[in-house]
């Protein structure tokens, strides 16, 4: 096999692609060659916190200046990193080369001014990260305390199932005065190296070029992670990934280093019965589940797999309920093609269960899945089909039920995501769905669509999470030694 790609190695504005290795992609048959991270890694260790002081040298403000210059110059129809990393993800993703077309073509807007900012108040305060803000009275006298927050030296091990981890990695480090390296993922090596080669290229002394480092590695690297993953120079690891990659991290830690995860969910859907109050309802209803099923190819952990719908399991209910599969496997077809396409890489094992449940019509009824085109499983009891964790590909499991009881109760901590239909139901369940485990509850549809707080993800707040939250405290003199006796 010959590589097709050359991954440069990028540490705090150095390009180096000398003493290069080849590593096979995820999918497409593609290899890259890449230097050998292992020869770099003293370089690629930051161990003199102290030289971050040049990241407080600038305002809150210039970072931004910094970044929608940065989000100007990414423009995929004349950045040639940029054009790059699309041309390598439309061989190595799980995205269609149209979807991939739409996420390269709205790099420069994720870098919008006022979103990133609005992201960090919300997160962190900007006056936190601005300066050390009082704390207000304590109950003893006297004593007054001030609190900042200051970025950390950080690992991100990200994934490569969508453009936009890259992207909000870089801005993230940017906007918390943070030291990053950056370890990419190998469906895909390029897109956090486009960005952060770009910044070189643009400011390569600025000083939030000075603290991003990009790499690649095959995970699990003793070499490389044995001494990477030291307290002396690591203070953060945010990881992305699925069991086994955060899984093999954990022998790394020890005190001195945080582990926060973003690690794989299942997300759902509660449809109440208000949706089979008519045709035209039911029929809106099935365009905004195959919006969250379909979405994005359904790479995301955002995205629904299994359906719970109060439609009754009685004869009726059912007859309701495969309508409604027929409904949505039609208007997954429908989609428009900058947000879903029949899947290039169809899971292989899926379509086998696929194709062995469309003999058991007693027990399930199948819309679809004769190729890579999708599919959805109406289940004929009130139970999901026993592989419903691996649903992908546009693939969603329809589940009847009597009473939404039954899909709250299937809740749990690797929940993610709940679509709910009406939005009566939604405010009803949403305490009791959280006492569950459930980490976002969404309109029905907008799932995979539509995102407001991304500085939030499963339940916690990575962005403020990156950041130590250190306090100064000042007490009166006289009182200290009164203390002594």
């Amino acid at each position: 096999m010959s590589a097709d790609f050359d991954v440069p190695l990028i540490i705090r504005g150095e390009i180096i692609e000398s003493n290069q290795i080849e590593y096979g992609g995820r999918r497409g048959g593609v290899a890259f060659r890449t230097p050998d991270v292992a020869a770099h890694i003293a370089k690629l260790q930051f161990r003199t916190p102290s030289l971050m002081a040049d990241l407080y040298a600038l305002r809150f403000e210039e970072i931004l200046d910094f970044l929608v210059a940065l989000g100007d110059r990414l423009d995929v129809a004349q950045n040639r990193h940029v054009q790059q990393a699309f041309a390598l993800s439309c061989r190595t993703s799980g995205l269609s080369e149209s979807i991939l077309r739409h996420h390269y073509a709205h790099i420069s807007a994720m870098f919008d001014r006022t979103e990133m900012r609005a992201m960090m108040e919300r997160s962190c305060g900007v006056d936190y990260l601005e300066g050390w803000v009082d704390q207000g009275p304590s109950r003893f006298p006297g004593l007054q305390a001030r609190t900042r927050a200051f970025g950390s030296r950080c690992v991100h091990v990200i994934a490569g199932n969508a453009p936009i981890v890259s992207i909000l990695t870089v801005i993230r480090n940017a906007l918390t005065r943070s030291d990053a390296i950056i370890k990419t993922p190998s469906n895909d090596p390029l897109t956090a190296a486009a960005i952060v080669r770009t910044m070189a290229e643009m400011a390569p002394d600025h000083p939030v070029t000075k603290h991003i480092s990009v790499a690649y590695w095959k995970g699990g690297d003793e070499r490389i992670e044995q001494a990477l993953y030291d307290p002396r120079g690591v203070e953060k690891i945010i990881a992305w990934g699925g069991f086994d990659s955060v899984k093999h991290i954990t022998r790394y830690l020890q005190p001195g280093i945080d582990l926060i995860t973003q690690d794989p969910k299942l997300s759902g859907t509660i449809i109440g019965k208000e949706a089979f109050a008519d045709d035209a309802t039911v029929a809106s209803v099935a365009r905004r589940l195959a919006l969250d099923i379909g979405a994005q190819n359904q790479e995301g952990c955002v995205s629904a797999r299994v359906i719970y719908a109060e439609s009754g399991t009685d004869e009726d209910g059912l007859e309701r309920a495969n309508h409604l599969g027929q409904l949505t496997f039609a208007a997954l077809q429908a989609l428009p093609d900058h947000l879903s396409t029949p899947h290039k890489a169809f899971d292989q094992a899926l379509k086998s269960e696929i194709d062995a449940i469309r003999l058991q019509d007693e027990d399930f009824r199948v819309f679809g899945g004769r190729s890579n085109e999708g599919a959805v499983i109406v289940s004929q009891e009130d139970y999901p089909v026993d592989f419903s964790r691996t649903l992908a590909g546009r693939v969603g499991n329809i589940v009847p039920i009597d009473s939404v009881e039954t899909a709250v109760r299937s809740v749990n901590a690797y929940t993610q995501t709940i679509g709910i239909y009406p939005e009566t139901l939604k405010t009803a369940l949403r305490d009791r769905l959280a006492f569950q485990g459930a980490q976002r509850i969404v309109s029905l549809g907008g799932a995979a669509t539509m995102q407001h707080n991304m500085e939030r993800q499963d339940a916690i707040e990575p962005v403020r999470r990156m950041c130590k939250w250190v306090t100064e405290e000042e007490a009166n003199g006289v009182q200290l030694e009164a203390l002594a006796g």
